[in-house]
């Protein structure tokens, strides 16, 4: 069934910038605010305002050092999370009624039980509008953090990312809906009859159960996943009701990823309509195509040349500084790195004939959609109505005021165009994604 709207996701992280390591230089960034509350409170509004589905934070579990150490991860910026998402959801939960709210958690290093009880107590008291993006983490750095030597295989992450997500169903299932009786003249808090085991034993994972936390009104959080590999993609087509697809312009590739993973929905026994692609989506906005031109030329000139090496060293697992062919990199990473992420630079690399240092630079490691607002909104309905995507994650290059003026200017002219809602039309995060 085609979407009557696209949907939309914010893309945010607890630090001072997002994708984009110049963005905190920027004059227009707020930098005094990053651990105040209220940053959180006041972006979760403007986005509820615009009537966005909801909003995630990316994370990584730790300081990446993949590339010459800590130093560039530090002194340059990027995409750090010094703040653990969990605890700042509540406090956006809070501050709204309707935005969905989403945290990165790894199944590699976070057990069953503690996972399902911490999205499902924030769940409750958002009255259903949480969701999970579901990583497997691809770095040693994170590994170590939890007391792990190294990243287990890829194959094998995805394995022990399955018995993980069979484990927290079934532990969300431990409660069957309105259980509680609250009758205080016969003494009955809440029917026994309404609560179960788990009893859930796995290869990786075992729990018992029962969750003490019961359910919410959407049942039970949103899963998010961003997998590319065949692997990831296999797992999304099991579990996923969010796909983070990634950022292109390029609508038969888009098409290609949207027809297989329907594909895949239809070989696991699910309805395709039940999970939303959504596309990266970094706009640059200007009253003139020439304005947002010098803006996204500015906001360039801001980044530190060495990131785009130093993140994609992270990405592929391998310091790009010491590695430069596609063997040697594949020799030192080990279990570390993205599959999917790996193999797009390479391609790069050859395709240009150069390096994968070189490419690393070379290429868009966060390509932009560059334009006025209604040059953005042409882009985002040819690659919507032209099947490439359910909607997008909007990512920021500036915080907060990439978010806000998106919302202020992008936002209302989808709307006008009937592209895009008006209104919520659930309370819950998924009644949304459902309902459009």
């Amino acid at each position: 069934m085609p979407n009557e709207h696209m949907h939309l996701i914010a893309y945010l992280k607890t630090g001072p910038t997002a994708l984009h390591s110049g963005g905190w230089r920027h004059p227009e960034a707020t930098l005094h605010d990053i651990f105040d509350p209220l940053r959180y409170e006041q972006t979760a509004q403007v986005l509820e305002a615009a009537k966005f589905d909801g909003a995630f934070f990316a994370d990584f579990f730790g300081i990446p050092d993949t590339f010459q150490g800590l130093e560039m991860f530090i002194r340059a910026g990027g995409q750090s999370s010094y703040l653990d998402p969990m605890a700042v959801l509540p406090i956006m939960a809070r501050a709204t009624t309707h935005l969905g709210l989403g945290a990165t958690i790894s199944t590699s290093f976070s057990n069953a039980f503690h996972i399902a009880r911490s999205l499902a107590s924030v769940d409750m008291l958002s009255k259903g509008r949480v969701a999970w993006n579901v990583v497997t983490s691809t770095s040693n750095t994170e590994a170590q953090n939890a007391g792990m030597d190294s990243m287990p295989e890829h194959d094998e992450r995805y394995e022990r990312a399955d018995e993980t997500l069979e484990a927290c169903m079934a532990l969300w299932n431990t409660w069957d809906k309105d259980p509680f009786v609250f009758d205080k003249d016969k003494g009955l808090f809440a029917d026994p009859d309404k609560v179960r085991y788990a009893d859930y034993i796995g290869k990786w994972t075992k729990t018992r159960g029962p969750l003490p936390t019961p359910q919410s009104p959407q049942g039970h959080p949103v899963v998010m996943q961003a997998g590319s590999s065949p692997r990831g993609r296999e797992f999304a087509a099991r579990w996923a009701e969010v796909i983070f697809a990634s950022e292109s312009s390029d609508l038969a590739k888009m098409r290609d990823f949207y027809t297989d993973m329907h594909r895949r929905f239809a070989e696991a026994g699910r309805d395709p309509s039940s999970c939303k692609i959504l596309s990266g989506l970094t706009p640059i906005i200007g009253e003139t195509e020439s304005i947002a031109r010098e803006r996204a030329e500015y906001l360039d000139s801001l980044e530190d040349p060495d990131y785009d090496l130093a993140y994609a060293s992270l990405s592929v697992g391998a310091d790009l500084s010491k590695h430069k062919t596609a063997e040697e990199v594949e020799k030192a990473r080990g279990s570390q790195g993205s599959r999917g992420l790996n193999a797009n630079l390479v391609d790069a690399a050859q395709a240009s004939n150069v390096t994968l240092a070189e490419a690393s630079s070379k290429r868009k490691r966060n390509p932009k959609m560059v334009g006025t607002p209604k040059m953005i909104a042409d882009a985002m309905q040819e690659l919507f109505e032209g099947g490439g995507c359910d909607g997008f994650v909007v990512m920021p290059s500036i915080m907060p005021t990439s978010h806000e003026q998106f919302c202020r200017a992008v936002v209302p002219e989808l709307q006008k165009r009937g592209l895009f809602r008006t209104e919520y039309r659930s309370t819950t995060l998924r009644g949304n994604l459902l309902q459009g």
